[in-house]
Parts: structure tokens; C-alpha cells; sequence
């Protein structure tokens, strides 16, 4: 893990003497340095979040959200598609509609591929965003339970579409069945971004990204895509699968 980065330049050290350079401590003392660290720019960034009951909440895509209600809390969001499916798109979506919430949110970059600048120009507030960038999918694998178990995140974005597909392949069931475990009686949403579905039986909403084509005036407007909804523990709509309308500065 090469670092964990906030705006204003928060960072998460990494301890020398922890296996391959990566340290887990007490989910407590993480929660205390986080809190410590986010203290100055967002008051009570953990408690207040612990006191909402919102069963769903929103992906600020709006046909999405009319057609399924919005994310579950306390489970996991899958988003999987090709490269240019959307899937980046519909993640910055999230991410800005919880930080306009004033929540506070992670994503565990797995090959450092996040653009913050364009993140920001799309309604993302990065004061609100731990960013944490990554290169092996055991980094990405060891922070996410990390950061579950210490909680307070309103949304924990896993970002597995640039790493090798057959090493995401690998990642056993067990592991997501215990990602789902530790969040199950908690306000937050787990979204995990790959390339193919990976995440099974232990994944709440399962949304399948596919790009159907783009818009123009003069310049690119953006690009349509469609959504399927793959899987979902709420009853399934009489309708599967939406076609939206989203911008171009992070479509992948």
C-alpha cells in the first residue's frame, strides 16, 4: 500500500516491522486517528452517521434510484463491467451524493488509477474522501477489513477493475461472507468495482455496467449506458435494468 491520503494531505503511515509492510491495528486506535485527523474539518465525523436508519440510500442516478430504491446499508454493492462500462462514473455518483450528505466515505484505489481532480469537478467532496491508494490486492484486501472494522464510513468503495483479473478471481467467498458480517448491523455500504462478478451469494445488489453509446453537440456531452440489476435481496423490480445518462469525465 503506497499510502492513504485525504485532502489537506491526511495520510495513514504504514508500519516496517508488519508483514509485507502493511500494518492492521485495533480497530479502536484506527478509529481514534481517524477521527483525530478529521476532527478539524467535520465535526463528529463518526458519531453522527452511527445515529441514521435509512434502510437505502441514494446513488445520485436518479432513474437508478427510482427504479430499486438506492443502496442497502449494511451490505454490499457490486458494480462490474468491461473497461468504459461506467462503472467509475457510477462510483463518482456515489461518492458525491454521501459527501453531499455529509458523509464520510473511503475508497481503496487497487492501482492508484483515481483522478481527484475530476472527482471534485463532478460533486465530490474530497474533504470528506479517505483516499487510499494501492498496488497488490492483498494491500487492498488488508485495508478494507481494516477500515470495516474500525466503521464510521458511510460508503467503503473497493476499486479492483486495473488489477489482474485472475488474482481477483482468487479472492475465496469466505472473505466477502466475513466483509458482509462485519458491516451487516451498520450504516455502511460496501461498493465493490471489477471487472467481473466476483463478489456471489454474499453481495446485496449486484449492478451489471454496460456503455451503449455516446452523446454529442460540439463537444463529448457523455455517454448512455445501460444497468442491469444482476441480483438483489429486495424484491426484484418488474423491470431489470435502467438506461442512464452520465457525463464523460470519469467514464471507464
Amino acid at each position: 500500500m503506497q499510502s492513504a491520503i485525504l485532502h489537506q494531505g491526511f495520510a495513514l503511515s504504514r508500519s516496517r516491522s508488519a508483514p509485507q509492510g502493511f500494518a492492521l491495528p485495533r480497530s479502536r486506535s484506527t478509529r481514534a486517528r481517524l477521527e483525530s485527523a478529521l476532527g478539524e474539518r467535520i465535526s463528529a465525523p463518526f458519531t453522527d452517521i452511527e445515529r441514521r436508519t435509512l434502510e437505502t440510500v441514494p446513488t445520485g442516478i436518479a432513474p437508478l434510484d427510482a427504479l430499486m430504491g438506492g443502496l442497502p446499508r449494511g451490505g454490499i454493492t457490486e458494480l462490474f463491467g468491461p473497461p468504459s462500462s461506467g462503472c467509475t462514473s457510477a462510483m463518482i455518483s456515489i461518492l458525491a451524493e454521501a459527501t453531499a450528505r455529509d458523509e464520510v466515505c473511503a475508497l481503496i484505489d487497487g492501482n492508484d488509477a483515481f483522478d481527484p481532480k475530476s472527482a471534485a469537478a463532478a460533486g465530490v467532496e474530497l474533504n470528506r474522501l479517505l483516499w487510499i491508494r494501492c498496488r497488490k490486492l492483498e494491500h487492498v484486501l488488508k485495508t478494507t477489513d481494516l477500515l470495516l472494522q474500525g466503521g464510521g464510513f458511510g460508503r467503503v468503495v473497493m476499486d479492483l477493475t486495473d488489477l489482474p483479473a485472475s488474482n481477483v478471481r482468487s479472492i475465496p467467498l469466505v472473505s466477502w461472507f466475513r466483509f458482509q458480517r462485519t458491516i451487516e448491523k451498520t450504516p455502511t455500504v460496501l461498493v465493490v468495482m471489477s471487472s467481473e462478478n466476483i463478489v456471489k451469494s454474499a453481495a446485496a445488489l449486484v449492478l451489471r455496467m454496460e456503455k451503449q453509446d455516446a452523446q454529442w453537440s460540439t463537444l463529448l456531452n457523455g455517454f448512455n449506458f445501460n444497468i442491469e440489476i444482476v441480483r438483489s435481496r429486495k424484491s426484484r423490480p418488474l423491470k431489470s435494468y435502467v438506461r442512464v445518462h452520465l457525463h464523460s469525465e470519469c467514464v471507464q
